[in-house]
């Protein structure tokens, strides 16, 4: 049997065009095929990202960019907003890199309250703030507006955003909302494997990292805008991740990005229906629901484990039995990327089979 079609949150399922586009033939990244690739790149990552911005992409995971990002704009105190593995994980990082770092916590399945970050702000003393607007461990999808703009009621305060399960399945709008760092894998909603990672930097954002001693090199924001102008990156970059992604960003264009949100939007809203029809309970609050996953409550007496196998062993498909704390209490069904309405009546087909 094949490998299983992946619905688990990311990496997700990879299309065989997109496989395609990447296997194209090698180039050399210090010459003017690889600066036509970079430059095609930019108007697309810049609509998906809603900035004007140079849009950088990294050969790392998210993880590089998201302490690289401390790195270039924390100086003193760094205020997390925790509610699952990933914030919280953030809070973690920026005390292993030797900030002093508190936090905003909420447990974990419950969204990130805008007046609760006010007030830890006006406590002072943060110059740095990590915010996650879809936590895809719990599957919340927290106020990215509200957020953003307490925050910015602070003028000192950079703010970091991690959209990894975010960008592209609903609106970001990075220059509207004033955030100063924005990034994301491209192994989640844009359906490649996992390797870069995307990322723009506000002029604020900028002016800080020029300011900030010891960034280092690999993740130094001023050694990538350097090397943007020129259309290129500092380091040997993911080639053939970036022949995918010129792939996606037309498929983007051509699908219409309010088209792409809506698509989404219905291929979520099918998964809630199923769910609700098997009375499955949702861990994320309403209102409050990422539109990219969802993430259920495993009932008691029910046996997980046994679905998610006899889903992969009689279906070949392959959805998440929790992350973190909540792994086996919770599941976690993927509906980003390529996934239409009739890929996911395939996936509940299957599941209700297994189901019985």
């Amino acid at each position: 049997m094949s490998s299983p079609k992946l619905f688990s949150p990311g990496p997700i399922d990879v299309s065989p065009e997109t496989f395609a586009a990447m296997s194209r033939t090698m180039i050399g990244h210090r010459g003017s095929e690889f600066e036509a690739l970079y430059a095609s790149l930019q108007p697309g990552l810049q609509a998906i990202f809603g900035t004007s911005r140079p849009v950088f992409v990294s050969t790392s995971s998210a993880w590089g960019v998201m302490e690289g990002a401390l790195r270039n704009l924390a100086r003193k105190k760094v205020l997390s907003l925790c509610c699952g593995a990933f914030s919280d994980k953030w809070l973690d990082v920026a005390k292993k890199c030797g900030y002093d770092a508190d936090s905003v916590q909420v447990e974990w399945g419950q969204q990130i309250d805008p007046e609760v970050v006010r007030s830890k702000l006006a406590e002072g003393g943060f110059d740095t703030v990590t915010f996650i607007h879809s936590e895809t461990s719990t599957g919340v999808l927290n106020d990215l507006a509200a957020i953003s703009k307490v925050v910015k009621s602070f003028p000192e305060t950079m703010l970091i955003v991690d959209t990894v399960s975010s960008l592209s399945t609903v609106p970001v709008d990075m220059d509207a909302n004033g955030i100063d760092v924005m990034l994301a894998g491209v192994q989640k909603a844009l359906a490649l494997p996992p390797g870069l990672c995307v990322f723009a930097v506000s002029e604020a954002g900028m002016e800080r990292a020029k300011g900030t001693p010891n960034r280092g090199y690999y993740f130094d924001f001023v050694e990538f805008a350097k090397n943007a102008a020129l259309n290129n990156t500092p380091s040997t970059p993911a080639i053939s991740i970036l022949y995918g992604l010129q792939f996606i960003l037309g498929e983007i264009e051509k699908e219409g990005i309010e088209a792409r949100f809506a698509r989404h939007a219905k291929t979520n809203a099918m998964i809630h229906a199923w769910g609700a029809k098997r009375g499955f309970e949702h861990f994320a609050p309403e209102g409050f629901r990422s539109t990219a996953l969802t993430c259920f409550k495993t009932p008691e007496g029910f046996d997980l484990s046994g679905f998610i196998k006899a889903l992969k062993t009689k279906h070949n498909f392959l959805i998440n039995g929790g992350y973190g704390k909540i792994k086996g209490t919770t599941f976690r069904i993927s509906n980003m990327g390529n996934e239409t309405e009739a890929t996911m009546q395939e996936l509940i087909d299957a599941m209700e089979d297994v189901l019985g």
